[in-house]
């Protein structure tokens, strides 16, 4: 057998045994050392490849795909610094838990340590932060190695998609000549008579119905008590858990990436101004729970996360399904390895509905008050202030939307301001490692396989950290129309202890770029458009959103004066929940 037929057959065994156990998205970036890969992915059938030139923008890209898809997506690259690019998309993979299978190709072992051009230690590269890393097996004409590098692909299928969902990465040595005999006979053909070679099957954990009475036992007799809800993705937990917090009468506090707060359902109990409510300390003494039951990672929310590290008297309970500790509080009292939608259901069964009690009664009214004040306020602000973005998104985006939101101070927004609505909106972030970098890509990515109309809201720095991304929208015609908020720098420092310091904080926080994003949008072909009023906005989604293509819209805010309007805005709805549960 001629030698690229023998590494013909062993990459096309890889990756066709790839596809078989579900994988059919892959992000390729141009190289020659990656060839037989590339070649092999765009050939397959029932593989769909897309082109990233960046290789950090592909990770990206990549990661929203999987985001999206929830489950496996194939990376490419070449050897040498090619593969480092990939690393902070890895990073966000690791903690948002993500399913991304990197492929890296290398030099042969001949070839490394020796002074060989493109060539770097690409061994462990990415260091803990994949669940599995394999040097491949340099390709050899046998059944044995075919049989092996098909196990190989089972197993990074299984490991990267089992929970907590993660980044596996493959390193597949090549020696020239790298051009693969596409005309080889029967190039998907497998080995074996199997549907796949190796099939793996994961359940979830679920506790005994003696440790579900332990846990109600612990809740009995305590009716200051809430429910928090991070990040998921679960229609089946979001239903479980709202008939958990009916029968214990434990509020929801839901983060904005908790899909709790829009749909057409019952949204009694669900609370999404605590980010505002508990950033007051009269408040935190009237509405401090004895309780917490929380479930996916920490909210974003900080006045949150400081009333349950500053108050290690409140028993708190962690359910997760994987046993990784995610208390940045330090103060769990319990943490509970399971099902998470299983825990809602099973506990809600041996448990007798309970009346309202005033606590959480307090909570609901401090949240109406806080809903209605904002309402009120916003609607008399005339500049162009962040917070009432927001608000005026919720108002104009299509029922059946996804919304994508940016690191910093956009996510922090939509906590604050986003409210709760029937419309079917889902939020999706990169809150995993929390970065500003590849947000434009990773966007990009999920609307590239989405149903929905997706959209961006992000901030300039952000934006200008992905300028390189926004090419996935030419080369593929993908739609995403991204709202981008420009105070011309860091908005978020204006916020911290740092913008006290006058002398140094422009240089070194925040950081005007002073950029005509116009000319970047139509550097990629994109439609661009500046929005100068609230009118404006609302024309632009009455007329233009839907043209097809990427889409930017850029509306100017001022960070220095926002701050003032955030402040005492909140503190107007502050006073007003103080003075009537103070009644």
């Amino acid at each position: 057998m001629k030698t690229s037929d023998s590494l013909t057959r062993f990459v096309a065994s890889f990756v066709d045994e790839l596809t078989r156990l579900g994988v059919n998205k892959a992000v390729i970036s141009p190289g020659s050392r990656s060839t037989p890969l590339a070649m092999l992915m765009a050939e397959h059938p029932k593989l769909s490849c897309y082109m990233n030139i960046d290789e950090r923008s592909a990770g990206f890209f990549a990661l929203g795909l999987a985001k999206e898809k929830k489950k496996p997506v194939v990376l490419v690259c070449t050897s040498g610094t090619a593969a480092a690019n990939y690393y902070p998309a890895i990073v966000e993979a690791r903690y948002a838990r993500v399913p991304l299978i990197v492929l890296t190709a290398d030099r042969p072992h001949e070839l490394r340590d020796v002074g060989a051009p493109q060539a770097i230690d690409q061994l462990q590269m990415y260091g803990n932060y994949p669940k599995w890393f394999v040097d491949v097996a340099l390709p050899e004409e046998e059944v044995g190695m075919y049989r092996y590098v098909r196990t190989i692909a089972g197993r990074a299928f299984a490991i990267s998609a089992s929970y907590p969902a993660g980044v596996v990465h493959l390193n597949f040595p090549f020696r020239e000549p790298l051009i693969p005999n596409l005309g080889l006979p029967n190039l998907w053909e497998a080995e074996d008579d199997r549907p796949s070679y190796l099939h793996t099957i994961q359940g979830l954990p679920q506790l005994a119905k003696s440790q579900i009475k332990d846990i109600a036992d612990i809740m009995k007799g305590i009716s200051k008590g809430l429910i928090i809800c991070g990040e998921q993705n679960d229609s089946e937990f979001i239903t479980t858990v709202k008939e958990l917090s009916g029968k214990l009468k434990y509020p929801i506090l839901a983060d904005p990436l908790s899909q709790l707060r829009t749909g057409k359902s019952d949204k009694r109990g669900i609370i999404e101004g605590y980010d505002s409510i508990l950033k007051d300390p009269e408040m935190i003494n009237i509405l401090k729970p004895e309780l917490i039951i929380r479930f996916g990672p920490m909210p974003v929310s900080k006045p949150l996360m400081l009333m349950l590290k500053n108050n290690p008297d409140i028993t708190q309970i962690i359910v997760d399904p994987s046993e990784e500790y995610r208390d940045p509080t330090l103060n769990a009292s319990h943490m509970i390895v399971c099902n998470h939608t299983k825990f809602c259901e099973d506990l809600s069964g041996i448990l007798e509905e309970r009346v309202s009690n005033q606590f959480y009664d307090d909570w609901i009214l401090s949240n109406t008050i806080f809903q209605d004040m904002i309402e009120h306020k916003l609607g008399h602000i005339n500049d162009l202030f962040e917070g009432k973005i927001v608000r005026e998104l919720q108002h104009v985006l299509p029922d059946g939307s996804c919304l994508v939101v940016g690191s910093s101070m956009p996510i922090r927004d939509v906590d604050t301001f986003f409210r709760n609505t029937d419309k079917e909106i889902r939020v999706l972030a990169n809150r995993g490692a929390n970065g500003i970098d590849g947000v434009v890509s990773t966007a990009l990515g999920i609307s590239a396989v989405s149903t929905e109309p997706a959209f961006l809201l992000i901030g300039d720095l952000s934006f200008f950290h992905d300028f390189n991304g926004l090419l996935a929208a030419k080369m593929n015609n993908l739609d995403l129309t991204i709202i981008l908020v420009n105070n011309d720098g860091g908005g978020i420092f204006s916020f911290l202890p740092q913008s006290k310091e006058e002398k140094h904080f422009e240089t070194l926080y925040g950081t005007p770029i002073g950029i005509d994003f116009s000319k970047v949008v139509d550097m990629y072909q994109g439609e661009y458009e500046k929005i100068n009023s609230w009118d404006e906005l609302h024309t632009y989604f009455q007329d233009k959103w839907s043209n097809r293509g990427l889409k930017v819209i850029e509306i100017e805010t001022n960070r220095t004066t926002r701050v003032n309007i955030h402040r005492e805005l909140l503190d107007h709805v502050s006073q007003e929940i103080r003075k009537v549960l103070k009644q």
